[in-house]
């Protein structure tokens, strides 16, 4: 479980290292306020976190949701809270979470995305940057790959994905009036999603 609540502070740290980046990319397709919705969502799981005593991966993870889905009501955290929820309750009742657990939550995470936003890759979302890690992983473990170097080949597919997704035409959000003006912007979504897969490789590689 340490681990676990280690993982969630490099979350909190990387969202509050962003915020400005965030509010930027946010307020050219967006209303501005993405870097604040993750800043608060975070810090809020790093502070329920530190005071939790749950001992179960999986029911830890779905209260973090719980209390982003409370901290940051809007849609960005109500998917983050969703695919918390999602992954927490994928993982049941396993007392570790190694290789075969992250892909199972990393799997539920996206799907509970895809499902609550009624998205799917090429929209240019967070999707585009989550999916493609949950697919590395899911390769990576099929493979017998250690840990570690998973979690990096997931990254760098969550950095290929976003690059690919910044040719793309937002068709969610705010974003999707500018049309075809949003071929060639970074999405601030699909960032979030880098960001996220980030913070897990900066503490399980380091």
């Amino acid at each position: 479980m340490d681990d676990i609540k280690q993982i969630i502070h490099s979350l909190k740290t990387i969202m509050d290292e962003n915020r400005s980046f965030l509010i930027e990319l946010d307020s050219a397709m967006g209303d501005g306020d993405l870097g604040i919705t993750m800043t608060n969502a975070f810090s809020a799981a790093d502070l329920e976190s530190e005071k939790s005593d749950e001992n179960i991966p999986g029911k830890f993870l779905m209260k973090l949701g719980m209390t982003i889905a409370k901290a940051a009501p809007s849609t960005m955290g109500t998917l983050i809270a969703t695919g918390f929820m999602r992954g927490g309750k994928a993982i049941g009742e396993n007392s570790t979470i190694g290789l075969n657990e992250l892909q199972i939550f990393l799997e539920a995470f996206v799907q509970g995305i895809m499902e609550r936003g009624k998205s799917k890759p090429g929209n240019k979302t967070i999707i585009d940057t989550l999916n493609p890690a949950a697919l590395s992983l899911t390769q990576a473990n099929t493979e017998n790959k250690q840990l570690k170097e998973a979690v990096l080949i997931a990254f760098t597919a969550a950095q290929k994905g976003l690059e690919d997704s910044t040719q793309m035409k937002a068709e969610f959000g705010r974003a999707a009036y500018y049309q075809n003006d949003s071929i060639g912007k970074q999405d601030a979504g699909a960032t979030v999603g880098l960001l996220i897969i980030e913070a897990f490789k900066e503490y399980i590689c380091k």
